[in-house]
C-alpha cells in the first residue's frame, strides 16, 4: 500500500513538474478570432476586440504570457497596449489560464489611425517569462487590413457661418402726421395743418417725389370719432373726417404738382373702442381696471358706452383726457428708398469702395462666386469697417474656405472679441475640428446656438469621436458628403444615396462614397461608374480604391482603366 501511494505521489510530482517546466508552444492564428474583421476606423482610431482560446494542456502553470497587438504597414508597424496572462502558479494580479482545461482572453486593440494602414496586418507578439527563464514566441497574424471609410469625415469641407449682411434693395418708410378734430366736428382748423409732424410729412412727399431714388407707394388716410354719442351720429361724423382730410390732402398734392403717388386711400371707423382700451391702458386713472372689464363683458358698443357713462366718478376722466385724442385723422404717406443695383454696387467697389456702406460692401461679396475676390472684398470690408465684427468674420470664412487656417483663426478671434459673436464662435470651433481638439471645438459649439449650419458642424465632431448615430441625428436632412458618410456608417444606404444624389456641386468624393455604396449593396454596375468619375475628378483616387477594403471582392480593372 504505501509503495503504491508512493508511485502515485511520485507520477503526480513529475506531471506537475512537466506542467511547469516545459515551454510553450508556438501559438496557432485558430486559436484567435478578431472583431471586426477586417479592423475598421471609428473616429479617428482603430479599435477591436482580439479574443483568444486556449486549448487544454498548453498553458503550464508557471509562465506568464504578455501579449503586444501590432499593426504592421507600408514597412513599420506600431503597437497597441499590451496584455498579461499566467498561468495556476504565477503569483500576480493577471487573468488566469488553466493548464487542465484552457481557457479563454481578451485582448482590447487600439491605434491611432493613419491613411497607410489601409493596408496592414494586424499581428500578435508573445514575450513568455517562465520563473528565471525569458523567450519570445513567434508573432501570430490574426487581421489583414484596416477599412477606413469613416476616415473620409472633413471638417475642412463644413461651410463656415457667415454674418449676414442687412442690405435691402428698397427699404419702406412711413411717415405720418395726425389732424385733431374737436367734439361733433369734421372741419378741419388751420392750426393743424402747420404742426411739426404736419409739416414733416408734406416735406418728406415733396422731397420723395424729386428724388429718383425715392418712389411714393401710396398716401392713406384714416379718420376716427371716439366712442361717446350714437353710432349712427358718429358714423356720420367719422365719414366727414375723412371726406375732409382727403380732400385736404388731394388739394396739397395737386398744389405741389405731386402726380406720382401710387394711391390716395381713405377709410374711417365710427367708434374707436381699440384705440380707448389700449389709451385707458396706458393711463393712470383709477379705476382703469373696472373700465377695461366693462369692455371685456359687453360687445354691443352702445352697452359699453351707457355703463361706462353710469361710472359718474370715472366719466369726467375720460371726457377730458381719454376721449379727445379719439378724435382724428391720421395721414399715411409710405415711400420706398430704392437702393444701388447689383451693377451699380460692383462699379463702385471697383473704382471707390469707399462710397459703400457696410451693408452694401458685404452684400458685394454675395454678387461673386469667385473664393479669391470674396476674400478680396472681405479684406477691404475689414479695413473700411474695422468696428463691425461681421468684416472679420467673412473674412476668416474665406480664409479658412481657402485653406489659410491660421488667418482664419485670427480673423475669427478678431470677430468674437467684438462682443461674442454666436457666428464667429462656431467658426472658432471649425477651427479646432481641424486641429484636432475636440474638446475645446465642442465648448466653441456650445457657444453657438441656433447658427445655420451648426448641425454639420456638430455631425463631423460626433464622426470624428465615432459617434455615427449622433452625427445622422446632428445632420438632420444636410446633403453633404458627411452626412451621407454617417448614414453609410449606420447603415442607412438607402438615406445615403438620396443624400448624395441632393448634393448641389458634387465632387471627387461624393462619387467614391457612391462606389462605396455600390460595393455594399453588390452593385457593380454603380461601384464601377461612380469610380471612375470620382478618378476623373481626382486621379490620387485610383490608388485609394486599390487599398480600400471596401472593393477587395471586386475588380476594378473595369473603373481604373
Amino acid at each position: 500500500m504505501y509503495r503504491k501511494l508512493s508511485y502515485v505521489l511520485a507520477f503526480g510530482v513529475a506531471l506537475s513538474l512537466t506542467s511547469c517546466g516545459k515551454k510553450l508552444g508556438q501559438l496557432n492564428a485558430d486559436y484567435f478570432t478578431v472583431n471586426p474583421n477586417p479592423l475598421e476606423v471609428v473616429g479617428e482610431k482603430v479599435p477591436a476586440t482580439v479574443s483568444a482560446k486556449i486549448p487544454a494542456k498548453y498553458f503550464v502553470k508557471n509562465a506568464e504570457v504578455t501579449v503586444t497587438p501590432y499593426l504592421v504597414y507600408n514597412g513599420q508597424e506600431v503597437a497597441s497596449q499590451p496584455y498579461s496572462f499566467q498561468g495556476e502558479k504565477v503569483r500576480g494580479n493577471n487573468p488566469v489560464i488553466s493548464y487542465e482545461y484552457g481557457g479563454t482572453a481578451t485582448v482590447p486593440v487600439r491605434f491611432d489611425y493613419v491613411p497607410e494602414m489601409a493596408k496592414s496586418e494586424l499581428q500578435l507578439a508573445f514575450d513568455v517569462r517562465q520563473g528565471s527563464k525569458q523567450y519570445v514566441l513567434p508573432r501570430v497574424k490574426v487581421a489583414d487590413g484596416v477599412i477606413a471609410t469613416a476616415a473620409l469625415a472633413d471638417a475642412a469641407t463644413i461651410t463656415p457661418a457667415i454674418a449676414p449682411d442687412a442690405f435691402q434693395r428698397v427699404i419702406n418708410e412711413k411717415y405720418a402726421a395726425d389732424i385733431m378734430f374737436l367734439i361733433n366736428q369734421a372741419n378741419i382748423r388751420a392750426n393743424q395743418l402747420n404742426t411739426d409732424a404736419m409739416q414733416e410729412l408734406q416735406r418728406q412727399i415733396r422731397e420723395a417725389d424729386a428724388d429718383k431714388s425715392r418712389e411714393i407707394r401710396d398716401v392713406n388716410i384714416s379718420s376716427y370719432a371716439s366712442p361717446d354719442g350714437t353710432m349712427e351720429f358718429n358714423t356720420r361724423l367719422a365719414e366727414n373726417r375723412e371726406k375732409n382730410t382727403k380732400g385736404y390732402m388731394t388739394d396739397q398734392l395737386r398744389k405741389d404738382k405731386i402726380t406720382e403717388f401710387g394711391e390716395l386711400t381713405a377709410q374711417f371707423t365710427a367708434e374707436d373702442w381699440e384705440g380707448f382700451q389700449q389709451l385707458v391702458a396706458k393711463s393712470n386713472i383709477q379705476d382703469k381696471d373696472l373700465i377695461l372689464s366693462v369692455l371685456s363683458m359687453y360687445k354691443d358698443p352702445e352697452v359699453r358706452e351707457r355703463e361706462i357713462r353710469n361710472m359718474s366718478s370715472v366719466f369726467e376722466v375720460l371726457a377730458d383726457e381719454i376721449l379727445p385724442q379719439l378724435r382724428y385723422s391720421r395721414i399715411t404717406a409710405s415711400i420706398d428708398v430704392i437702393g444701388k443695383s447689383d451693377e451699380e454696387i460692383k462699379a463702385l467697389y471697383a473704382s471707390n469702395p469707399s462710397e459703400l456702406s457696410v451693408e452694401e460692401i458685404l452684400y458685394c461679396a454675395t454678387l461673386t462666386d469667385d473664393k479669391n475676390k470674396k476674400l478680396d472684398i472681405y479684406n477691404t470690408a475689414a479695413r473700411l469697417y474695422p468696428r463691425d465684427y461681421r468684416t472679420y468674420n467673412n473674412l476668416g470664412m474665406m480664409q479658412y474656405e481657402l485653406g489659410d487656417y491660421k488667418a482664419a483663426a485670427a480673423s475669427f478671434d478678431k470677430a468674437a472679441s467684438m462682443g461674442g459673436s454666436a457666428e464667429a464662435k462656431m467658426n472658432l470651433g471649425l477651427i479646432e475640428l481641424v486641429n484636432k481638439d475636440y474638446n475645446k471645438a465642442n465648448q466653441y459649439f456650445g457657444s453657438a446656438a441656433g447658427v445655420e449650419g451648426l448641425g454639420d458642424a456638430m455631425g463631423v465632431y460626433y464622426l470624428k469621436k465615432g459617434d455615427a448615430n449622433a452625427a445622422v441625428r446632428a445632420f438632420g436632412d444636410s446633403k453633404s458628403n458627411n452626412a451621407a458618410l454617417a448614414q453609410i456608417l449606420t447603415k442607412d444606404y438607402s438615406k445615403a444615396k438620396t443624400t448624395l444624389a441632393g448634393i448641389e456641386n458634387p465632387d471627387a468624393t461624393t462619387y467614391y462614397l457612391m462606389a462605396v455604396l455600390g460595393a455594399r449593396t453588390n452593385n457593380e454596375s454603380m461601384l464601377n461608374t461612380n469610380l471612375r468619375q470620382a478618378v476623373r475628378l481626382d486621379s490620387s483616387m485610383a490608388q485609394k480604391a486599390v487599398n480600400d477594403l471596401e472593393f477587395a471582392n471586386y475588380n476594378l480593372s473595369k473603373a481604373l482603366n
